[in-house]
């Protein structure tokens, strides 16, 4: 594999003035030749002035966070990161690669996740470009390498865990996100290593089931939460079923028998777990009747 290697350029400021320089006083000596009708002086000055013409094209701008890739007839270089005006061997083709950190959203990808259940999924990937030489060379066009590989790792990484998880402690795409972004972050690196590529962040950016079971899954999510609640809801009940007999037994404010006991059970649970408001029957005979 190609590596990095950066490289020093001479001060393009300080070129500038040396060719200038060198350019006036060639068109000086050829002004002269040409007076004095001296042949090889003018042929000479001629020649100059076209060397230095071909070195003007040596110069080169380098911006902040920015590389630029040197070769000369195919053969790498090195590379000159020092931001400003530069100059080098003007044979050399400078290619610019940026450094910054650019970031994408990839498309919305239908994939099962691994409960076989279709899904719609889509992930934001920051990145920046950290060997421009194996961003040049070791793969054809690295900003394209990105985006695939990036859409690959998320379908990979779909098929590992579930939508929802349906055991307290599992894992899920939907309520794990931070440890889904950590491994889909990992997965992205792995693959784009090789292109001089850092993922600096990946995190799902769009998640729900595809539209042919989004109906029948929410219903199944609906009745999930219905049932948490109704546990939530017994479970209060219960606790103050058992704190109203624990008072009246304390108090004795009237004394049950255990068909009794039952009986106010039943109704106090009927009161408080139903779905609507309990219509008051006022019992105008005694406890027997």
């Amino acid at each position: 594999m190609i590596r990095e290697r950066e490289r020093q350029a001479a001060s393009g400021l300080g070129m500038l003035f040396v060719l200038l320089s060198l350019m006036l006083f060639t068109g000086y000596a050829f002004v002269q030749a040409v007076r004095w009708q001296s042949a090889a002086v003018i042929v000479a000055a001629i020649l100059a002035e076209i060397a230095l013409v071909v070195g003007l094209c040596g110069f080169f701008v380098v911006n902040p966070n920015e590389g630029r890739v040197l070769q000369l007839f195919g053969d790498y270089r090195g590379t000159v990161k020092d931001p400003g005006l530069r100059w080098a061997n003007p044979f050399l083709t400078k290619k610019r690669i940026s450094q910054r950190v650019r970031n994408f959203e990839s498309a919305k990808l239908k994939v099962n996740d691994t409960d076989g259940n279709p899904i719609e999924i889509a992930a934001v990937v920051v990145w920046r470009v950290v060997d421009t030489a194996e961003a040049v060379f070791e793969v054809d066009d690295y900003e394209n390498y990105v985006r695939v590989q990036s859409e690959a790792a998320v379908r990979i990484l779909a098929t590992r865990y579930p939508y929802d998880a349906h055991l307290d402690g599992h894992l899920s795409l939907r309520g794990s996100t931070a440890e889904v972004a950590k491994d889909l972050k990992h997965e992205i690196q792995e693959r784009l290593a090789k292109a001089g590529v850092e993922a600096i962040e990946a995190r799902l950016s769009h998640l729900a089931y595809a539209a042919e079971i989004a109906s029948a899954m929410l219903r199944r999510q609906q009745a999930g939460a219905i049932i948490a609640a109704r546990q939530k809801i017994v479970e209060g009940a219960v606790g103050m079923v058992e704190m109203a007999l624990e008072l009246l037994s304390k108090s004795q404010v009237v004394t049950l028998d255990e068909e009794r006991k039952a009986a106010m059970v039943s109704n106090l649970l009927v009161v408080l777990c139903a779905d609507r408001e309990a219509q008051p029957v006022v019992n105008a005979g005694s406890i027997y009747q």
